[in-house]
């Protein structure tokens, strides 16, 4: 039996945001590796990256349930499918599982599922819902969802990490471009937070507003720097706008959407965020606050590893983000001794090196891609 080569990934967008980069990260270990990926997707401002990185990108009307768009999108995966011959078939969204799984019953395609986060699961999304003939989900917790609200077999339903290069997120590379473009002064302690901008995602960047004029007034010498675009982009710089004018000073810095995350955390002093970026800013040596719409977990060290793995670092069950803790955790590391925020960066780089690589990222999903193409 010939060995499968071409495999078609297939998401929402290419925007900023967890899932892209995973799925960015995942297309370049499997080119490693000498398999042929596609990446099918609305697109956004990671299709040059992948251009750079000498992967195939196809844009598709992937990113919402518009019945012309899903009716278009089926007919053009038709095309691309039977045009480039492709063996294995990898949806890393729900609406590009449910066309696929409908062209599926005719293709007769090898069919495969990432599960990246939780979903509504009321009948109608239940029934709509196709997670293919296996699916890997990126931690423990999200297998035990999988199994407790769609009856999946266990055995059907690998785990994978969210793999993150330790080349691209190292504190040793040039930043000036950034600071001259968004005139970003390094002597200051500057405080990221990188996050798509949608409803559901903002809930920290609004904290960051409300607490930004009580920072200043403590430690003056901050800067708060809010990387990503999306729905509440306008309105968060509209509330920083006044923040600024009312202070006097840019203290608050938007960049909208950017595919260059690893400068803007190389230059950060400290970062709050959740999943990968969390991930991406630890394997940057940069002590990393744990705070997002699903919950709060705070300064990441040894004694929270446990809770952050168990939830695949993204807060999930853990109690709400509150302005209140967000600047009490912000003070605490401003004003630690250098030496033990160096061994908190230390710590969260180690343990990311050793965790989380791309390689074992790549090598999961070829072992997920071995089991359907053996069936």
């Amino acid at each position: 039996m010939r060995n499968y080569k071409k495999i078609l990934l297939a998401t929402m967008s290419f925007d900023i945001g967890g899932v892209e980069t995973h799925v960015l990260e995942l297309a370049s270990g499997l080119k490693n590796l000498g398999y042929i990926p596609i990446i099918v997707s609305n697109g956004g401002v990671y299709v040059s990256e992948l251009k750079l990185r000498g992967i195939q990108h196809i844009r598709l009307p992937l990113h919402n349930k518009n019945p012309k768009n899903i009716l278009d999108s089926y007919f053009l995966l038709k095309k691309i499918i039977e045009k480039e011959q492709i063996d294995i078939v990898h949806a890393h969204a729900r609406i590009p599982a449910f066309t696929l799984g409908i062209l599926q019953k005719y293709m007769n395609f090898r069919f495969v599922t990432t599960v990246h986060g939780l979903f509504n699961t009321s009948p109608i999304y239940r029934f709509n819902s196709n997670w293919g003939e296996a699916s890997i989900a990126v931690s423990d917790d999200l297998k035990s969802y999988l199994i407790e609200n769609y009856n999946i077999k266990p055995e059907n339903i690998l785990v994978t990490i969210n793999g993150i290069s330790n080349e691209t997120f190292k504190k040793e590379i040039d930043t000036k471009d950034i600071q001259k473009k968004y005139s970003i002064d390094n002597t200051k302690t500057i405080i990221a937070h990188i996050s798509r901008l949608e409803p559901q995602t903002s809930l920290v960047a609004h904290q960051l507003i409300n607490i930004s004029k009580n920072l200043y007034k403590q430690k003056p010498d901050t800067r708060i720097l809010i990387v990503g675009g999306g729905k509440e982009f306008e309105h968060i710089k509209t509330r920083a706008a006044k923040i600024n004018k009312d202070l006097g000073i840019e203290h608050i810095i938007l960049t909208g959407a950017t595919t260059k995350v690893n400068k803007f955390l190389a230059i950060s002093d400290i970062c709050i965020g959740v999943s990968r970026v969390a991930l991406e800013a630890m394997c940057t040596k940069c002590p990393t606050i744990l705070a997002g719409n699903a919950g709060y977990i705070g300064i990441f060290d040894k004694e929270k590893l446990s809770l952050a793995v168990s939830s695949n670092f993204t807060c999930r069950g853990e109690l709400g983000s509150t302005s209140k803790a967000l600047l009490k955790d912000i003070i605490t590391l401003i004003t630690m001794p250098d030496r033990q925020k160096k061994d908190l960066g230390e710590y969260g780089h180690k343990f990311v090196k050793e965790n989380y690589s791309v390689e074992k990222m790549t090598l999961d999903n070829v072992a997920l891609y071995d089991k359907v193409w053996k069936t």
